[in-house]
């Protein structure tokens, strides 16, 4: 989008005069980014469509950003707002996503980082309310899972993949896709997740984690943030890491009092809500490069795949699944 009169006069009204506009790269996402420069000042300028058409209240960028900083989670803050434009001016959290940061960690800090993250993942899954506003309206019900799987189907399967399956083993992946969700909607285990919680929206701000991108935030599995980020399409953590991680988010669930679940019961919900996340990830990138020509995500698309034998081995509940897929799809898992 090229910025008109009005949005520089919204920046001119916001700021007074300013010295440059520099476009930033954007993730699989329909919002775009400017970052502004005024003297030694920078702020992060977001135009977003969906905004046009509704009112601040009910916005649900806004309605998180002011409800994880009033639990004080590290969120940009929100400086101006011109709601007929769709443009907001944010606190600027630098360019240094933990993907970025990540390949230049040592163990020792790859852990410290990540124990800080959960930290705060935990701080968000413990975030209450009596009413039934945005976020705790929105859940991954069955409903919602499905949404991703289709979506999987239509533009990673099908349409990426050009995948080598006939209607009846469709209609039967399906089939097997509406079992997992089933067994995935659990509301009496249901926090609040952020939805989005891996290494491109996590900045690392003066060795300290800054949090973006919260706005489709629903209630969940607590494993769905988890998986999140344990099992991340850009970053992929040592085996070793990764299970002493999983077992620090259930001792810090234990220890909040969360004790609806067993270690054995935390664990078999895990590797479901992976599978399931993999497999919206892949359809996520299946999309950005099928119908966005966006063709960065292709070089995440084998990592997140490598993912799904583990799941399908351990858990009987995906044997099925996984076959339809590996047939599919020609691989060998």
């Amino acid at each position: 989008m090229a910025l008109n009169k009005d949005v520089k006069d919204f920046i001119r009204n916001s700021l007074g005069e300013f010295d440059m506009i520099e476009k930033l790269a954007g993730d699989a996402s329909t919002r775009e980014y400017f970052r502004v420069f005024s003297g030694s000042k920078t702020w992060i300028l977001c135009v977003d469509t969906n905004f046009f058409d509704t009112s601040l209240k009910q916005y649900p960028f806004y309605i998180m950003d002011k409800l994880l900083h009033v639990n004080k989670i590290p969120v940009p803050s929100i400086y101006f707002v011109n709601e007929e434009n769709g443009l907001l001016f944010l606190e600027d959290g630098g360019d240094d996503h933990l993907q970025s940061v990540y390949v230049s960690l040592n163990e020792s800090q790859i852990q410290s980082i990540f124990k800080k993250l959960i930290d705060i993942m935990i701080r968000i899954q413990f975030i209450r309310s009596d009413d039934e506003s945005i976020p705790f309206s929105l859940s991954f019900d069955v409903e919602k899972l499905m949404y991703e799987f289709d979506f999987f189907i239509e533009h990673t399967l099908l349409n990426y993949f050009k995948a080598n399956i006939n209607k009846v083993e469709l209609k039967k992946l399906r089939g097997e896709f509406v079992k997992i969700s089933e067994i995935l909607y659990r509301p009496e285990l249901f926090v609040l997740n952020h939805r989005d919680y891996h290494s491109r929206n996590i900045l690392i701000r003066n060795s300290r984690p800054f949090i973006i991108d919260f706005q489709d935030a629903r209630m969940g599995l607590p494993q769905y943030d988890a998986v999140s980020l344990l099992k991340d399409s850009y970053l992929i953590l040592d085996e070793c890491i990764l299970q002493k991680l999983k077992k620090y988010h259930f001792d810090r669930l234990i220890e909040m009092d969360f004790r609806k679940m067993t270690r054995e019961e935390y664990d078999y919900f895990f590797d479901l809500m992976a599978f399931q996340r993999n497999i919206k990830a892949l359809g996520t990138f299946g999309y950005q490069i099928t119908a966005c020509d966006n063709h960065i995500y292709k070089q995440f698309i084998v990592p997140t795949l490598q993912y799904l034998p583990d799941h399908i081995q351990r858990r009987k509940e995906l044997s099925i699944a996984g076959e339809i897929l590996q047939n599919a799809l020609g691989v060998e898992w």
